[in-house]
């Protein structure tokens, strides 16, 4: 399988939020899940170290935000991601010699593992421990610092009040800015809910905890409540 040496070429851009560092935290999850829950160790390994390498870049992603940095352009910029990884994996491992079902199976856990995308769920234990290791990575403490520096590398704020239409539909207002806790607010709070392990629902409780309870203090001293 690809080893974690060969996988950080794979990742050169210095980016806080699906740069190397997290795919070593996922893949660090993901091994942990594996074997608890007794998926093929060696499908999830390799498909944490590959499930976004080749289909992001902050360069290309900074191209597709657009001038009101909306959800709209925010979805865009990762939306095809997961296939042009999932295409990537096909190539480096049938160079290492993989049969053609493992490669699938490793296809089908990079595919399936975008939480914006419902078209491919996943389907395998292996492929719903990635689904699991990944969006752990996305709460807790660590997932409300990557949302900052999500929303900071973008210029938007930390903090934005919400409009009423995007609490009711996900969408912003003109010139409302994406901000890390209009990110909270769409995603990140939905994630416990939907993760598929039960080991990895165990894990993610305290991580949404530590992590609702930012940003409901962020909100309050923003508004002087607190």
């Amino acid at each position: 399988m690809p080893s974690i040496s060969q996988a950080r070429a794979w990742y050169p851009d210095p980016d806080p939020v699906h740069g190397f560092d997290h795919i070593l935290r996922v893949y660090s999850l993901a091994e942990r899940l594996a074997q608890i829950e007794g998926a093929n160790v060696e499908i999830v390994r390799t498909a944490a170290l590959l499930h976004d390498a080749e289909g992001y870049s902050p360069s290309a992603d900074d191209n597709m935000l657009s001038a009101d940095g909306g959800l709209a352009s925010h979805t865009a910029a990762r939306q095809n991601h997961h296939h042009a990884s999932a295409e990537f994996a096909r190539q480096v491992l049938e160079a290492e010699g993989w049969s053609a079902e493992c490669i699938a199976a490793v296809q089908h856990c990079i595919r399936a593992h975008r939480f914006r995308d419902n078209l491919e769920e996943p389907q395998t234990l292996e492929a719903k421990v990635l689904f699991d290791a990944d969006k752990l990575d996305a709460i807790g403490a660590i997932g409300v610092a990557r949302a900052i520096a999500y929303a900071a590398r973008k210029g938007m704020p930390a903090y934005a009040p919400p409009s009423e239409n995007f609490l009711q539909t996900g969408q912003e207002e003109a010139g409302e800015p994406h901000s890390a806790y209009h990110e909270y607010l769409f995603k990140l709070v939905r994630l416990k809910d939907r993760l598929y392990t039960k080991a990895g629902y165990a894990l993610a409780e305290e991580r949404h905890r530590r992590m609702e309870t930012f940003f409901n203090q962020l909100a309050a001293e923003v508004h002087g409540e607190s």
